[in-house]
């Protein structure tokens, strides 16, 4: 049976969700797209560790120790994150960041004319890094259509894929209007073609379980702020291809062990206390009898309950005259996450998260760096679009007013 959130009991560990804000109010969330709020728990981790062992490695003294203990407990939560080998994890200041690094590292060992498939529906994190990359090396990239409900069009993959092909850049969930993509098939046919899958996980990571066996990933990228952490990227990549991949470092940093390879500088270690306490509260969502497994129960309940806020937020969303739903239309959990990509007839999205935000009802509007999805759809790459998005935190009350509220819009 899958386990029900208290939600107040998950909400009451959230300070900001109670906090009024410059006008009075106590505002409503729905924002988590582009970053959600944090427990206390991670406050207070990344709080003990500045003021009781704020220090750089491998020194000799109890402060450094226990930095370099912290790091390891970060791998290794990481590896729990995603199901994976923690010798693949990486940590860095953000997933683009990283993207960035381990893009250039593979494009050490490519061929002018080898080919890089992206989609019409990822994160520009995982499109521009391989346009740039393509500049210095002389690769074609080749862009994967959506479909009319902007689902990843897997026709056109097949199609694409060549004996050139080298890497599949896909994202497992869009940002800008929640369309989750077959993740293993799309993995099976890069493999099959000789290429490598390489997947943006940031949208995907606060509503699904990231499984990297199951997916059969070769690389996959997430940013723990997206999932109730702090701001810093993370990476999960093969340990043989981490170990293999040219890495480009300072001399004196050596070659380490493989996840430490792409980890250039001094990490933010307050960050990797705090990212090691959100995973904590993520598993204790979940039966702690399962050990490493209550991770499977934790996001089991997580999507129940996003789910029903689904369902409750496009069934009332068909009541209102003047809005458009952008991408998948119905509510399958299989086929999308709790995030909307909205038009309205009345004013722009910028206009529209105004008046929202000036109500209380936190809301994005914009292009949300898919930039490839929002020319596809033939709207203005600036305004975009209006973004509402759901986390497990957030109420069907919230979603209830939500609705009144656009409904006068």
């Amino acid at each position: 049976m899958t386990k029900e959130l208290h939600i107040s009991e998950v909400r009451a560990q959230f300070p900001a969700l109670s906090r009024a804000n410059s006008r009075g109010i106590v505002p409503a969330y729905f924002d988590g797209p582009g970053g959600t709020q944090v427990p206390r728990r991670v406050l207070e981790a990344m709080t003990d560790y500045l003021v009781g062992m704020n220090s750089n490695i491998e020194g000799e003294y109890e402060a450094s120790v226990r930095t370099d203990e912290l790091i390891a407990r970060a791998r290794a939560a990481g590896g729990v994150l995603v199901n994976g080998d923690p010798k693949g994890i990486a940590f860095g200041q953000n997933a683009t960041t990283l993207n960035f690094l381990l893009t250039r590292a593979f494009g050490r060992l490519l061929e002018p004319g080898d080919e890089i498939l992206t989609s019409t529906l990822d994160h520009d994190a995982n499109v521009a890094p391989w346009l740039l990359l393509a500049q210095d090396r002389g690769l074609v990239v080749r862009q994967i259509d959506a479909t009319g409900d902007l689902e990843l069009d897997l026709d056109d993959l097949a199609a694409k894929l060549t004996s050139r092909t080298k890497a599949v850049a896909y994202t497992l969930a869009s940002n800008a209007v929640g369309t989750l993509t077959p993740a293993a098939r799309i993995a099976e046919l890069a493999h099959r073609a000789g290429a490598l899958a390489w997947v943006d996980a940031v949208h995907y990571a606060p509503h699904r379980r990231i499984d990297v066996q199951a997916i059969g990933c070769d690389v996959l990228l997430c940013s723990p702020y997206k999932f109730f952490g702090p701001h810093m990227g993370m990476a999960w990549l093969r340990p043989d291809l981490a170990a293999a991949w040219p890495a480009e470092r300072v001399r004196p940093a050596g070659d380490r062990p493989p996840g430490h390879r792409f980890e250039t500088g001094t990490l933010s270690h307050e960050a990797l206390a705090g990212f090691v306490a959100a995973v904590a509260y993520l598993r204790s969502l979940g039966d702690a009898a399962l050990g490493n497994e209550s991770l499977n129960s934790a996001y089991a309940a997580i999507g129940a309950h996003e789910q029903e806020l689904t369902a409750f937020f496009m069934g009332g969303l068909r009541e209102l005259p003047g809005w458009r739903l952008l991408g998948v239309p119905d509510p399958d959990p299989c086929r999308r996450v709790a995030t909307f990509g909205l038009l309205s007839e009345r004013a722009s999205p910028q206009e529209l998260a105004k008046r929202l935000g000036d109500s209380g009802y936190y809301t994005w509007n914009g292009n949300f760096y898919a930039l490839n999805l929002v020319r596809a759809l033939g709207l203005d790459e600036n305004e975009g679009m209006l973004r509402i998005g759901f986390a497990h935190y957030n109420t069907t009350g919230e979603v209830a007013r939500l609705l009144d509220i656009m409904g006068g819009l």
